[in-house]
């Protein structure tokens, strides 16, 4: 049977050249970077040129790239850092109802601790209101973090915008970019960011593995302590071949990126067309346009998303009814009932997300078996009402 992977905002496969760069460190090059011997300096070198290629694809300074064990280590030590850091000078924290898990269950944990958060809602297309924004700004606002790019609708937020006013106002900024970098080009200098959460294996990295941009000045309080790793903001002896593996993801991705956005594009846009022009009553979840080049969302009226999905699966491909980390979960997604997606449309939702090795066949092999399977669960769904009659 045919296999097909089309959930690479879950998840990405690891990359041969990214292999074979962390193989040394798994072996012979197994010394502590804060050793002073042979065995340490060396590893410490590749450490170093790790951080170089991040701080590359970000536009920042290796300085400010601080190494974690993923998105989510990131995310906290962003925002509970800085709270911690400024709970001083204010207790408000703007997010999104569309952040992921990570930034939402962050924030809700310092809410219970006396902190106060504003959670702006999106419009249909889940966009942001800037205009909202700066109404919920206060005089004790001391963070806003929000999302680079949705992971369930790739819907790409106006960072730039957002920058500009955080920049102004004086408020710490920081953005979960885990489903955007790689995928599109950032600038944390342009764009006014003073944190930015990665992880490595949404961009062909190693799991456990990520970081946080940190901008030069803003100084978060650990949440981990121990050493002085890490520029003393994340004890613990470091990762090494998880670091060296996302610093060659991020080196690849810096040099792939336009030809990848290419790629993706156009294979999201013609499985996307096919589906639209093949099926009726189709929803696109999302922004028209400012969109991942490589997401696309969709629910299929009348029928559910976890039996397309099931039955997608038997047939060897694999997307999303959601996000990975709600999956198992029956509650509607809580991005799409932040939209005012309605609950039985929200019920029908897909995500396919594609990644750099799926084909242009992929694409017409999986329009083909959805095609059959969406008919098929609509004819035998009680609330299609579009079934012939035996006279018709």
């Amino acid at each position: 049977m045919k296999r097909i992977y089309m959930d690479h905002n879950a998840t990405t496969p690891l990359l041969p050249e990214v292999l074979d760069a962390m193989l040394p460190f798994l072996k012979d090059n197994f010394g502590n970077p804060s050793s002073i011997h042979w065995a340490g300096r060396d590893v410490k070198r590749h450490i170093e040129e790790a951080r170089e290629k991040v701080a590359t694809l970000l536009n920042a300074s290796p300085s400010e790239v601080i190494f974690t064990s993923g998105g989510s280590e990131s995310d906290n030590l962003a925002i509970k850092g800085i709270a911690f850091a400024l709970k001083e000078k204010g207790n408000h924290i703007i997010t999104t109802q569309v952040e992921h898990p990570a930034v939402l269950n962050t924030c809700q944990y310092l809410e219970s601790i006396g902190f106060c958060v504003t959670y702006l809602p999106v419009n249909r297309d889940g966009m942001v209101d800037l205009d909202e924004l700066k109404e919920s700004v206060s005089d004790k606002t001391i963070l806003i973090t929000i999302m680079y790019a949705n992971n369930e609708t790739g819907v790409i937020f106006p960072l730039k915008e957002i920058g500009e006013i955080t920049s102004l106002k004086g408020i710490v900024f920081h953005t979960d970019a885990v489903q955007a970098v790689g995928k599109i080009p950032i600038d944390v200098k342009d764009l006014n960011i003073d944190l930015l959460s990665i992880s490595a294996h949404k961009l062909y990295g190693p799991k456990g593995m990520g970081c946080l941009y940190v901008k030069k000045g803003v100084e978060p309080i650990p949440l981990i302590h121990g050493g002085h790793h890490e520029n003393s903001k994340r004890a613990g002896t470091e990762n090494t071949p998880g670091i060296v593996g996302l610093g060659k993801a991020c080196e690849i991705a810096n040099r792939d990126i336009e030809p990848q956005t290419v790629h993706l594009t156009k294979l999201r846009d013609s499985l996307y067309n096919s589906i639209m022009d093949r099926l009726e009553n189709v929803v696109l979840n999302g922004h028209p346009t400012k969109r991942l080049p490589s997401t696309l969302n969709l629910s299929f009226e009348f029928i559910e998303g976890e039996s397309l999905l099931m039955n997608l699966d038997l047939e060897g491909i694999a997307v999303s009814s959601g996000s990975a980390c709600s999956s198992g979960s029956v509650e509607p997604s809580h991005v799409l009932t932040a939209m005012g997606v309605p609950l039985e449309v929200a019920q029908g939702s897909i995500r396919f997300s594609l990644g750099r090795e799926n084909t242009e066949e992929d694409i017409e092999h999986v329009i083909g078996v959805l095609l059959e399977i969406v008919n098929r669960l609509r004819s035998i769904s009680p609330l299609y009402p579009y079934k012939k009659t035996e006279s018709g």
